[in-house]
């Protein structure tokens, strides 16, 4: 690879040769310094089990420094719209610098390989992450910071009184990010808290968390001050310890449901939450080329095997989608057969293991005419490591009426965190079933309606709630913009991620100041009440 001055400035892993004959090196962030740990841990190659890179084994002994670092920080954060008001601006700058050495193509290249090597995805996904992240700082570059901090006023009852609307930061808070997109995600999530003034104790996932380090480092290079982040390679049992020895005012998780709501307990309600969700697509009665939406379904489901946030999960499709003429199921066969190891367009599973989704395939077949279409058995010939799954494609059929069983319904709505959807058929006589099936549903991250027409539109949209929700003939779950507010719904602890608006409602609170102060001329005191 090209050398680059600037890389080499800031970076301590060099993507294009680590290998278990020449592993890398991994360090916590604490105060500033970047410190070693008593044990480390290896963390494997998910293609080939090879150890490749050693982590620190961050121990319950360890984090006492972090404690201390984290209650230097007060409530009021490390500045809000009356208080070191000049770090807006600094961190303008910050993202400035930060985009340019992102635009250098060697630096993209390294992150995107560094992302490929924890987490295997195609090129062009590792890539889209990194340049997502580099639309996001040239999004906040400049005054843009400054502008998140925006207040509003309002007249009071009398001349001199008048009221300000401020958002505030919490102050110390916890990001813990997921494996699935090791750039993007916490990056996101790391430099909105920071805009808002927050002091930020950031955890990546284990699996992933060398990606981030590394970012990290290019934010300190690029002006970033080193004490506003702790960063700590370290699991999670042992960071819950950390609630005990500092006030956390607010935390941030990514990642499945069911810690979601153990940390919820954690942190007694303090927290925002981003869980996998149960995707759903509509395919509407107006039908278009059937070539394009296979395309744009193969990619939803499967793309990064099935292993975004937003993946396509379940696919309703509307009866007039399967005339023989249209040939729509087989086109879905025929995609997600092209896929592969080799290319990177099939991944290792990180989360779920082969037995898992064979057993809940076999539950699936036993409901009455339900079918696997394509798919349906876990790869061969490869050297994935048995604790990971490494799964084709899979889409299984099951009639629409089964999902007016409650029980069965609790087995369709299970998320399988892989490449796997259930794709069923209804009619227009369906519809009331079909706005049902999406109330029971209990996660509401994206969705899709692929229709043009209206009144379908927004019967749909207003019978559901989904947070992030494309529609028309063109949509998509997957591929959030930098600029869009991405995030579940219909929950009060959703967290969101990438607009100003985002940040504004993850990462600050809002706080009013009533003030008055003219004096009047005469005063006469009236009767006490």
């Amino acid at each position: 690879m090209e050398t680059c001055k600037e890389l080499e400035a800031f970076t301590s892993i060099n993507p294009f040769t680590i290998s278990k004959e020449k592993p890398g090196k991994l360090y916590n962030l604490v105060e500033g310094k970047w410190k070693e740990t008593k044990e480390y841990q290896w963390v494997k190659d998910p293609l080939t089990g090879d150890n490749i890179i050693q982590m620190p084994k961050t121990s319950v002994d360890e984090l006492k420094e972090v404690a201390e670092s984290m209650k230097k920080c007060p409530k009021s954060g490390l500045h809000n719209p009356l208080k070191n008001v000049d770090r807006y601006v600094l961190y303008g700058k910050v993202c400035q610098r930060a985009s340019e050495l992102l635009h250098n193509p060697i630096i993209q290249k390294h992150f995107a390989k560094l992302n490929n090597i924890f987490i295997p995805k195609s090129d062009e996904q590792s890539l889209g992450e990194v340049k997502g992240v580099m639309n996001f700082l040239d999004n906040f570059s400049g005054d843009n910071v400054r502008f998140l901090a925006s207040t509003f006023q309002y007249p009071g009852d009398h001349e001199g009184q008048f009221t300000t609307g401020y958002r505030w930061p919490y102050g110390p808070v916890i990001i813990i990010s997921p494996f699935n997109f090791p750039f993007r995600i916490p990056a996101l999530q790391l430099l909105g808290a920071l805009f808002m003034g927050n002091k930020v104790l950031i955890k990546p996932h284990s699996k992933t968390t060398a990606v981030m380090e590394e970012f990290v480092r290019l934010l300190i290079y690029s002006g970033m001050p080193p004490t506003d982040v702790n960063l700590l390679h370290i699991s999670g049992p042992v960071l819950e310890k950390i609630y005990s020895m500092v006030d956390i005012r607010m935390t941030q998780f990514t990642g499945s449901s069911d810690v979601a709501e153990k940390l919820s307990e954690v942190t007694h309600g303090k927290i925002k939450m981003e869980d996998s969700g149960f995707d759903w697509k509509i395919l509407g009665p107006d039908v278009s080329n059937p070539e394009v939406i296979a395309y744009q379904c193969d990619q939803d489901a499967y793309a990064l095997s099935g292993q975004k946030c937003s993946a396509e999960k379940m696919l309703f499709i509307h009866s007039n989608w399967l005339k023989p003429e249209l040939n729509l199921l087989n086109k879905l066969k025929e995609k997600a057969e092209c896929r592969s190891l080799a290319e990177k367009t099939i991944s290792p599973l990180l989360s779920i293991r082969n037995k898992e989704i064979l057993g809940h395939i076999d539950q699936l077949i036993k409901m009455d005419g339900s079918k696997v279409l394509y798919g349906g058995k876990p790869l061969e010939n490869h050297r994935i490591p048995e604790e990971y799954g490494s799964f084709y494609p899979t889409g299984v059929f099951v009639p629409l009426k089964h999902f007016q069983n409650p029980e069965s319904l609790k087995i369709l709505t299970r998320e399988i965190f892989g490449p796997f959807q259930i794709i069923t058929e209804y009619g227009d006589q369906d519809i009331a079933t079909l706005l049902a099936v999406l109330e029971s549903i209990p996660l509401h991250l994206t969705a899709a309606i692929v229709s043009n027409i209206p009144e379908f539109n927004n019967k749909v949209i207003g019978h559901s709630v989904n947070g992030y929700t494309y529609i028309g003939q063109k949509a998509r779950t997957t591929g959030s913009a930098a600029y869009n507010h991405y995030g579940p719904s219909g929950d009060p602890r959703a967290a969101g991620l990438g607009s100003p608006n985002a940040i504004r409602y993850t990462w600050s609170c809002h706080r009013e100041i009533v003030t008055d102060e003219l004096m009047p001329a005469t005063f006469v005191p009236p009767k006490p009440t």
